[in-house]
């Protein structure tokens, strides 16, 4: 039996925790590309992409925040160790040392599409199984297409 009590079915409740854990893994291990980059990015364009990358770092950790206690408030225990996010994520590796501008910028996209890619198949899952877990994997890819969006227009020069 679960700690908390909510109005979903178990089978509904253990789909949504799933979506959930799944979500939250890529978020916390899109944040840390994003601060790997940022801490290690160089070149003509070092401060508008160092700036960008923090708010993506912050964008991630933020909606991870939100995931997680949406899966506690289904009685689902969130769990973001490192190694639950270094098995389970979806985000693409991102090389160790300096990363040149340029290359961090096409890395964050590379990262975001896979991310978001996944969250578009949790949606449509979510759909029929938990509304309010839907809308918020909807808003959260929202943001994160924003940010590719902007890092996209980053690298168009």
């Amino acid at each position: 039996m679960p700690v908390i009590d909510n109005p979903l079915s178990e089978r509904d409740r253990e789909a949504a925790g799933a979506a959930l854990q799944a979500t939250l893994a890529d978020l916390l291990d899109l944040s840390l590309v994003a601060k790997q980059a940022h801490w290690n990015v160089y070149g003509p364009r070092f401060r508008s992409v160092h700036v960008q990358l923090d708010e993506a770092a912050t964008v991630a950790r933020d909606h991870a925040d939100m995931v997680a206690e949406r899966a506690a408030a289904l009685g689902i225990s969130p769990d973001g160790r490192a190694t639950t996010v270094a098995e389970a994520s979806g985000v693409p590796a991102f090389a160790p040392g300096w990363t040149k501008d340029g290359d961090a910028v096409a890395a964050l996209v590379h990262a975001l599409s896979a991310v978001t890619g996944r969250l578009r198949g949790r949606i449509v899952a979510m759909g029929p199984v938990d509304v309010v877990t839907e809308d918020l994997l909807v808003g959260l890819t929202a943001d994160l297409e924003k940010q590719s969006w902007m890092f996209q227009a980053e690298n168009r020069v």
